[in-house]
């Protein structure tokens, strides 16, 4: 706790040196229902005291009794920003003496609610003997017990910071930390709060209250079973390509679009493993800023992952199209095979790391206190989620489907389980989170495309050895970015999470972190990932080479040496820095800054065969659901319920196919000259708002060259 003390007041300090001044401006200029907003906004539950006595939220008021309505929300008082400057300018240990304007430190107050209010710390015997320090900054809040052996001899000597109440029992020590952690915490909210509630400059897509449309429709067509239809191996690469170009997509808005950088960076930072209780139901670091320029490089890496792995196996597809050849077909299908599956088991553990961390799902996980040898916090279920199949079959399948020896033939099972309740239950799949759904749809995609692409071709079982090509480099690349990622500082940018919105810090986030990966790795991002796929494809090829000029030796086409991972000596380092100095104008396929991200729209279209601009005469409702989504104004977007957005494509022509989970192919007319199957996921509570309507602006204009003149009203 006294870490976790020290990291909140370091948090607290960093963010009133660089918006103290603003929040004091904005604070004074919100009136008393904006101050009541913020200060529930702020709480656990949206609870707070309505003045220092109300004992309605039970010990709340003994720890907290400043944090009230009366004494806070009245539009002349400066009590809270007494408050949090107090807090966030003097030291802990003269916190832990004096209080705001000079009254009692919290040392005082804590003793004072123990003598009056009874309060006291649950199991206090547990400490006997035990002690806390509170005389400096150093060991601020560490605790420490006394032997039998040398109990007198240790409190003689300690005995004069003893008298001075600058060592305590723990009992009363813990109680003073508590106090301490729930304050700091809740200031370094309530300054988010402030900063977002008052600001002028943040960009922003405002969400309804009530959105049109709840997710009422049964998928009534829905089948995750093997495909009636006999599939092609071109339909194949289609699909792989469409995959391929949503998450470039999904780059370039990362890249260009501060609301979509800060919502995935609220996701990785409130689901990261951390917060999820351990063996014996510790949590690490209730709510500290550490963590947040991490959340930011997990944000990034983890898209350009997604788009890498979808690149080399459309990149895979296409070599398989393009061959007859026996032998070159074994080293491309095992390659193949191996990479799906490493598709599929990144998408697991992120569809396990949202279950973990929501309400519903996080008391059936638990988080190891010992970290693999690579740094990574394991989770592990902590029992069997079959007494669920009644009580809550919806959850069951969900956990049925973290498991890690579910492979992708069994999750295929419990998805259509979970598909079969929605469809009995349609209500059901509005109790999943956003973040579970989203990442269900992912998993969804990649095992529907496994199960498509077994009726095609015979895949081989995954191996251990043949076909690590890809796989290898792949994850010797991920661990070499992971072990950079604690030593990337975007505080400046991002701290507050939601600080992204202003203007210039999105930006400047982005290009520090792609600066940072540069010197670390001598290459920036998006070419480190791009090489990978440039080069194992080169590899492949070389590798078909030298086994047919073995092809006489005995099983030559079953050979196939698996290929180390490279290592990261300085040298390594070097040579990307050499290759770096030999790149093209135009950046990576994966740049990651506002800057790459346009010059990868100006290429990508340009090397596009231009279409004769179609007009398409629609009546009204459709008119204004493609109006709401290709606007160039964001003033002009609006909340779209699904099944507008369905009903409108529909009325243009299109088909609509259900792939599984939240994922929907919409299959052209042949009136629309792109003849291009487009794919999307259905967003959660079936309203496109927010992020949404950026990502389905920028698929129909990529995919169909739409825009808002496209569309005319009859």
């Amino acid at each position: 706790m006294d870490e976790t003390v020290r990291e909140l007041h370091c948090d607290l300090k960093r963010k009133f040196q660089r918006h103290g001044s603003r929040v004091e401006q904005m604070w004074r200029s919100l009136d008393q229902e904006q101050r009541k907003k913020v200060l529930i906004d702020g709480s656990r539950d949206g609870l707070v005291l309505k003045d220092p006595l109300d004992t309605s939220l039970g010990n709340v008021y003994k720890f907290l009794p400043e944090i009230n309505l009366r004494d806070i929300t009245s539009p002349s008082s400066d009590f809270l920003l007494d408050i949090l400057k107090h807090r966030a300018t003097t030291a802990l240990h003269i916190q832990y003496t004096v209080g705001v304007s000079g009254g009692p430190g919290d040392h005082a107050h804590i003793v004072d609610m123990m003598q009056r209010k009874n309060l006291q710390l649950v199991n206090a015997s547990r400490y006997k003997d035990c002690y806390t320090l509170f005389y400096n900054e150093e060991k601020y809040g560490q605790s420490f017990k006394t032997t039998p052996n040398h109990k007198d001899e240790v409190l003689a000597t300690l005995m004069p910071a003893i008298q001075a109440q600058l060592i305590v029992p723990q009992a009363i020590g813990d109680l003073i930390l508590m106090r301490q952690m729930y304050l700091l915490q809740h200031l370094n909210i309530v300054i988010e709060d402030i900063l977002d509630t008052a600001s002028s400059t943040r960009a922003r897509t405002e969400r309804p209250k009530n959105p049109t449309d709840v997710a009422t429709a049964a998928l009534a067509k829905l089948s995750l079973h093997s495909p009636s239809e006999k599939l092609e191996l071109s339909h194949l690469v289609d699909t792989s390509l469409d995959r391929k170009s949503a998450l470039e997509d999904n780059i370039n808005l990362i890249s260009t679009e501060p609301t979509v950088l800060a919502h995935e960076v609220n996701l990785w930072f409130f689901t990261r493993p951390e917060l999820v209780a351990d063996e014996k139901g510790r949590r690490l670091h209730v709510y500290t800023d550490k963590y947040i320029s991490g959340a930011v490089f997990d944000a990034i890496h983890g898209t350009v992952k997604a788009a890498t792995v979808w690149n080399y196996i459309a990149r895979l597809l296409a070599l398989l199209k393009g061959s007859s050849e026996k032998q070159f077909r074994v080293i491309v299908l095992q390659e193949l095979s191996n990479t799906c599956h490493l598709e599929y088991t990144r998408a697991q553990a992120l569809f396990k790391r949202n279950v973990s961390a929501c309400s519903g799902g996080n008391k059936w996980f638990k988080r190891m206190s010992t970290v693999r040898k690579d740094g990574i916090v394991r989770i592990s279920m902590k029992r069997n989620p079959e007494s669920l199949t009644v009580e809550n079959p919806q959850l069951h399948y969900m956990l049925r489907l973290c498991q890690g020896d579910t492979q992708w033939f069994k999750a295929s099972q419990w998805l259509q389980k979970l598909e079969d309740l929605h469809r009995a239950h349609p209500l059901e799949k509005d109790k999943m989170f956003g973040g579970e759904y989203d990442s269900l749809g992912d998993l969804v995609g990649i095992v529907t495309f496994i199960q498509s692409l077994s009726s095609v071709v015979q895949l081989p079982p995954v191996a251990q050895k043949a076909g690590q090509l890809f796989v290898s480099r792949y994850s010797a690349l991920e661990d070499e970015l992971r072990q950079m990622k604690t030593g990337v500082d975007l505080g400046d940018f991002a701290i507050p999470i939601d600080n992204l919105l202003e203007p210039g810090m999105a930006d400047g986030a982005l290009t520090t972190l792609n600066q940072y990966i540069l010197e670390k790795t001598g290459t920036k991002l998006g070419y480190l990932y791009q090489d990978l796929v440039d080069d194992c494809v080169s590899n492949i090829n070389k590798r078909y080479e030298q086994q047919k000029a073995k092809a006489g030796e005995a099983k030559a086409e079953a050979e196939y040496m698996v290929p180390t991972a490279p290592e990261m000596p300085e040298s390594c380092i070097q040579q990307r820095r050499q290759k770096e100095k030999t790149r093209p104008a135009h950046s990576s396929l994966y740049g990651i800054t506002p800057q790459e991200a346009s010059a990868n729209t100006t290429t990508t279209t340009s090397e596009q065969p231009a279409q004769p601009q179609q007009i398409f005469e629609v009546k009204a409702a459709t008119f204004a659901v493609f109006s709401s989504l290709l606007s160039r104004s964001s003033a002009a977007r609006g909340s779209i319920s699904w099944d507008a957005f369905v009903a409108a494509m529909t009325d243009l022509g299109f088909s609509v196919v259900p792939k599984g989970g939240s994922i929907y192919t919409f299959v052209p007319p042949e009136k629309v000259p792109v003849q291009r199957e487009l794919t999307l996921h259905r967003p959660h509570q079936s309203c496109i708002e927010g992020r949404h309507l950026l990502i389905y602006s920028r698929r129909l204009k990529k995919v169909y060259g739409w825009n808002d003149e496209t569309f005319l009203e009859t």
